[in-house]
């Protein structure tokens, strides 16, 4: 390991999705979604690079709630790097529900996603990604909260001010 890189390894990738829902959970319009739920939990599990996911007493994290809205659903996951991350959103079931998003979840304007990085072993909690989130909407894309799409490097992250 490289100096440049031996930083990198003492850090792992948050991210946090949060999806406003069409319909409620036990509603006919959200059966193939709720379904999917757990296959695709398990997918994400047994992804190369997955490190950890928040969870409920279900198994999943439907029952959380994120920003105080109960129309507003979250996944907050952590993962090796991004590379792992994307590897997983854009292959089999999760590819598959993804594109199948819009019959689920309302359009929305503001940012819902976002990453940032965490030494290793820290696990992120709801108040910490909504903090993330709301920092990304206002300030856009920063080593303290970025997208895929505009990604820093944990030490570009670090120490990362949210000022």
């Amino acid at each position: 390991m490289t100096p440049s890189t031996a930083p990198e390894a003492a850090y792992e990738l948050a991210q946090v999705n949060i999806a406003r829902l069409k319909a409620p959970l036990d509603s006919p319009q959200l059966k193939d979604f709720v379904d999917n739920l757990d296959p695709v939990n398990a997918d994400a599990e047994a992804a190369d690079g997955f490190v950890w996911r928040l969870k409920d007493d279900s198994g999943d994290a439907t029952d959380v709630s994120v920003f105080g809205d109960e129309w507003l659903i979250i996944n907050l996951t952590m993962w090796r790097d991004t590379n792992a991350l994307t590897a997983y959103m854009y292959q089999g079931r999760h590819r598959e529900m993804l594109a199948r998003r819009r019959e689920w979840f309302e359009r929305v304007q503001e940012a819902m996603t976002t990453l940032w990085w965490v030494p290793v072993g820290h696990r992120p909690t709801v108040a910490e990604a909504e903090s993330r989130l709301l920092h990304l909407r206002t300030h856009g894309p920063t080593p303290y909260a970025f997208t895929l799409r505009t990604s820093f490097s944990p030490r570009e992250a670090q120490p990362a001010a949210a000022g």
